[in-house]
C-alpha cells in the first residue's frame, strides 16, 4: 500500500494482480514523506518507510467487530499500514482531507486467471505436492473485492484498473499525476512460482470453471468478467 503525499495517491494493493511490481516501481519515484508499507519477500529497489505510527482504534474496534484482534496486535506492534490492508481502514486511519482529495486506485484481474496464479504460490509453499484440484477443494481463494469496497459492496476507489489492461491504464493514471512511465512495467516481481504457462482455460475442467463462478459471482459481477 502507498500514500503518496509527493503526487497525491493512494494504492491499493490487491493479491495476485502485479501489485508488488506496481508497489516497487512507484516506490522509487515516493518522497521521503510518502507512507509505503514493507512486502515480502523483499524486492530491490522497494523502500518502505513510515508505516508505522499510532491511531485511535475505537471505530475499528466498534463498527467492525471481527478486525478487534488484528487491531490491537497492529496497534501494539505500531503498524498503522501493512501490505494488503483494506481501503476501509486505510479511510479510517488518515484524515478525511486526504482521502477526498488523494487519487486512489487499485488493480483487479479475472478470476479464473488470478486463482490459477495463486494455485501456483499456495502450490510452492506447499513443496510442489498440491494438485490443482486439491486446492480448489480447499476452497481457500484471494477475493479482492473486499479491498477496495466498503461493506455494502460499493467501491471506494476512484479507479480499479483490470490487470488485462495494465500497462494502458497504469500509462494513463501516472502520466494524469505526473509520474514517468514509458508505457510498461519492467518489474516482475513473484513470477518464480508459476511453472506451467498454459492458459487457464486449458486447465479447468467444466466443475472447477463452475466453482470459480460461484466464489467470485461478486468480481465477475462488478468487472464484467468472462471465462
Amino acid at each position: 500500500m502507498i500514500i503518496s503525499h509527493k503526487y497525491k495517491f493512494i494504492f491499493i494493493k490487491t493479491r495476485k494482480t502485479a501489485g508488488t511490481s506496481i508497489e516497487v516501481f512507484l516506490s522509487q519515484y515516493c518522497g521521503k514523506n510518502d507512507i509505503v508499507t514493507p512486502i515480502y519477500p523483499y524486492v530491490e529497489p522497494h523502500v518502505p518507510r513510515n508505516f508505522k505510527g499510532i491511531w485511535n482504534p475505537i471505530y475499528e474496534i466498534i463498527e467492525k467487530k471481527g478486525y478487534i484482534y488484528g487491531t490491537i496486535k497492529k496497534l501494539l506492534k505500531r503498524e498503522k499500514f501493512y501490505n494488503h490492508i483494506p481501503a476501509w481502514l486505510v479511510k479510517a486511519r488518515i484524515p478525511s482531507k486526504i482521502w477526498n482529495n488523494y487519487y486512489k486506485f487499485s488493480v483487479e484481474r479475472n478470476p479464473w486467471d488470478k486463482t490459477l496464479s495463486h494455485y501456483h504460490r499456495v502450490n510452492y509453499k506447499a513443496g510442489w505436492n498440491m494438485s490443482f484440484e486439491e486446492y480448489i477443494q480447499k476452497r481457500k481463494f484471494c477475493l479482492n473485492h473486499p479491498l477496495y469496497t466498503d461493506s455494502n459492496g460499493a467501491f471506494l476507489l476512484d479507479k480499479v484498473i483490470k490487470y488485462e489492461s495494465l500497462n494502458e491504464e497504469l500509462h494513463q493514471i501516472l502520466n494524469s499525476l505526473g509520474i514517468p512511465f514509458n508505457g510498461h512495467l519492467d518489474i516482475r516481481a513473484k513470477t518464480k512460482y508459476r511453472k506451467d504457462r498454459r492458459s487457464y482455460k486449458d486447465i479447468y475442467t467444466p466443475e472447477q470453471k463452475e466453482i470459480i463462478e460461484n466464489a467470485f459471482a461478486k468480481e465477475i459481477e462488478m468487472h464484467n468478467y468472462t471465462f
